[in-house]
């Protein structure tokens, strides 16, 4: 490929967040109705969702499932641009706003699902249900919004979780869940290999999980800080 994809919705976000005038507001009760971080599947569980596996369903199949959501408008598939195969799927809930993705690196299979949902499941439930994270990386927005990704290698997910802004905000139990990323275990092991982390440490202020050298003794230091890239 020309370029590598991103790697991590963590990215993602973080591009959102930046490139918006005014910055969009990330607790949203129009984004997906989702509570199935927190309800245990022994059918589909994650990295599965609603049917859909990253690495094993195929792109048809999944965009099929979509179609038959209820309470989904039909996803829009799109080509990435410069990056054939590659394509992507989004989606909104009906009477909703836009909230969620898939997409496919080589156009028959699923390599990932990125969703957006409603601000009703909190990082307590999250913990009680998937137990504590193994590692925590926090993006600064704007003054009142910032985001902790919480990083769940052997789910192969990362959670989002609301915080109040990376001056004055800090994870606790009832922190607002505000989405999930799912994808392959070889894709979340390399987005773990490439990024600087942090070491879960129980609930803190977002500045003990935020790139700073004042933070240092959190860090696990990794050779290389993860972006996209021109080339892949």
């Amino acid at each position: 490929m020309k370029f590598r994809l991103l790697l991590l919705s963590v990215v993602v976000v973080a591009v959102l967040m930046a490139a918006c005038v005014p910055a969009p507001n990330l607790r949203n009760e129009k984004f997906l109705q989702d509570s199935s971080l927190i309800e245990i599947d022994e059918n589909c569980d994650a990295p599965c969702w609603r049917g859909i596996t990253p690495g094993e369903t195929k792109w048809a199949d999944a965009v099929t499932i979509l179609e038959d959501q209820s309470d989904f408008d039909d996803p829009q598939v799109q080509e990435i641009p410069d990056a054939a195969p590659a394509k992507g799927a989004s989606w909104q809930p009906t009477d909703g706003e836009p909230c969620c993705q898939i997409v496919t690196e080589d156009g028959d299979t699923v390599s990932s699902i990125f969703l957006q949902i409603a601000p009703n499941v909190s990082l307590g439930e999250v913990i009680e249900a998937r137990g504590e994270p193994t590692y925590v990386l926090g993006t600064a927005g704007t003054d009142d919004q910032a985001i902790v990704n919480l990083f769940y290698p052997d789910q192969n997910m990362i959670v989002f979780a609301f915080v109040a802004g990376a001056a004055n905000g800090a994870l606790s139990e009832s922190s607002e869940i505000i989405g999930v990323y799912y994808t392959t275990p070889d894709r979340m092991a390399l987005g773990i290999n490439l990024s600087d982390l942090y070491g879960w440490k129980g609930y803190q202020p977002f500045s003990a999980y935020a790139p700073d050298a004042e933070n240092a003794d959190f860090a696990i230091t990794q050779s290389v800080t993860l972006t996209p890239t021109p080339e892949g």
